[in-house]
């Protein structure tokens, strides 16, 4: 069985914007370059030009022998960790392009591996040409393309690897066995899990997970995931013998957990941000007094009304709110209504989004709560699962904002979107992206008016960018 090597990548120049892929096939065994490809694709996400880089070289190493064993090689871990069955792809527009992938070879031919992107400069040569010629208003030609030669020959280490002139059969064909190799002795005998070896039509078909069962994952970060949209064209495919050097091996990708921090990677794309405002103030909102679903429904008062021209005009100072989400309690439609005519956007309503119910403690204050139910009170304080009588518990709240949180997810990938809602949904989107256990929700502020921002990255992490900030009131 014939062995190649694919290098692939893709790049967006505004992510979404002008984007391009590059793809090389190498055989294994001599280090030669048997086909290049690229495409310019008009306006698209990073990873939206990976995946269909991806697609592209396996399409042309299926046209040089379909029953060869093919080692992909990307900078892009994303893809790397989607294809081989560790990450889930939750994004509606990256399932089809993993699935197309997964249909080009059978998911036994192919394994996977992340590199870093240094070590595939090759590919990116022609991923960026392709950019270049899209931007000249052409396709790329494979006659003018000088990716493989511009390509540097970097030192193998490792004994008995020869040395040589950039562009030596020799020592490509060196490297990209010992890639190889690094991939073999990974499988070792613990099957798919301890190696390579990808699960690719499993991957391309996963399904989101359980929201319930998200929130019991170590209490760890927020599993999200946000991306965007991809258009079409035509594509170039050079099929030559021209030699080249193989990239050197990496290590091994990462587990299945999302590294986090300093630790995650930086080819992440776009994340979806979550700006969200609390909505101003109410009548009842200086009394302090309990006011959710259940209650009277109060609209703004002057006070916050003026709040929401003044946080309105924050916003569009900053200018990047793409749409705008609301409670559909009256009070929030207001505030949004205010905000969405300075951004010059509609208004959405979600369901999701509205307060929790307090039930029979609607329109009183803590105080009065205490004085005639305070054994329910304690309870209520004591376990997110206990409801206000004829309410709603926090734990049915927590449930509630990760539904509708899912289907923003999905409508507004690698978007920033303001969403206007209450004390207890904000608090708990921030306290699923951190982690953090239900009591937290009684340790955090949120002022009328303020905005707080939570970013969903691709690797199942979530970053809280802001909380309770009310500059834009003072």
């Amino acid at each position: 069985m014939r062995e190649f090597i694919v290098e692939a990548d893709g790049g967006s120049r505004g992510n979404p914007g002008p984007a391009g892929y590059g793809a090389v096939v190498i055989d294994a065994e001599s280090g030669e370059t048997l086909a290049e490809a690229a495409e310019y694709i008009g306006v698209a996400t990073n990873n939206v030009a990976e995946y269909k880089g991806l697609v592209a070289g396996l399409r042309a190493a299926h046209a040089l022998d379909p029953a060869a064993s093919v080692h992909v090689r990307m900078d892009s871990k994303l893809v790397v960790e989607q294809m081989s069955g560790r990450w889930k792809i939750k994004h509606p527009d990256m399932k089809p392009l993993a699935a197309e992938a997964a249909r080009v070879l059978p998911g036994t031919q192919v394994t996977y591996e992340w590199i870093p992107r240094e070590k595939n400069k090759h590919a990116d040569r022609l991923a960026n040409e392709a950019m270049d010629a899209g931007k000249r208003g052409e396709q790329w030609s494979p006659s003018a393309s000088t990716a493989e030669l511009d390509r540097p020959a970097a030192g193998a280490s490792g004994a008995g690897t020869p040395a040589g002139p950039p562009g030596d059969a020799a020592a490509g064909a060196a490297k990209a066995r010992a890639a190889l190799a690094g991939a073999s002795a990974g499988r070792g005998t613990g099957g798919a899990e301890a190696g390579f070896t990808a699960s690719a039509l499993g991957a391309a078909t996963a399904d989101v997970a359980d929201v319930a069962q998200v929130a019991d994952v170590a209490k760890g970060a927020d599993v999200r995931a946000a991306r965007s949209v991809a258009a079409g064209g035509g594509s170039g495919v050079s099929l030559g013998g021209t030699t080249a050097g193989g990239a050197a091996a990496a290590d091994a990708p990462g587990t299945a957990v999302p590294p986090v921090g300093w630790a995650a990677s930086a080819d992440l794309g776009t994340p979806a941000t979550f700006v969200l405002l609390r909505h101003g103030e109410t009548p009842l909102t200086p009394q302090k007094r309990f006011s959710g679903s259940g209650g009277s429904n109060p609209s703004l008062s002057d006070v916050g009304r003026e709040q929401a021209v003044r946080v309105a005009a924050a916003l569009a100072a900053r200018g990047t709110v793409q749409a705008v989400v609301s409670s559909p309690l009256l009070r929030c439609q207001e505030t949004a209504r205010t905000v969405a005519a300075r951004l010059g956007l509609d208004v959405h309503l979600e369901e999701g989004l509205r307060e929790t119910d307090f039930g029979d403690w609607e329109g009183l204050t803590f105080a009065e709560v205490r004085e005639r139910q305070p054994d329910a009170l304690t309870a209520w304080l004591a376990s997110p699962d206990v409801a206000p009588p004829g309410g709603e518990s926090f734990a049915e709240v927590t449930t509630r904002v990760e539904a509708a949180r899912e289907r923003l997810l999905t409508a507004h990938a690698g978007r920033t979107v303001l969403l206007v809602t209450h004390v207890t949904p904000i608090k708990t989107l921030v306290r699923l992206a951190l982690g953090a256990p239900p009591e937290s929700l009684f340790r955090m502020e949120l002022s009328a008016a303020s905005l707080s921002a939570v970013a969903y990255y691709a690797d199942g992490n979530a970053s809280l960018r802001l909380l309770n900030d009310t500059a834009h009131l003072r």
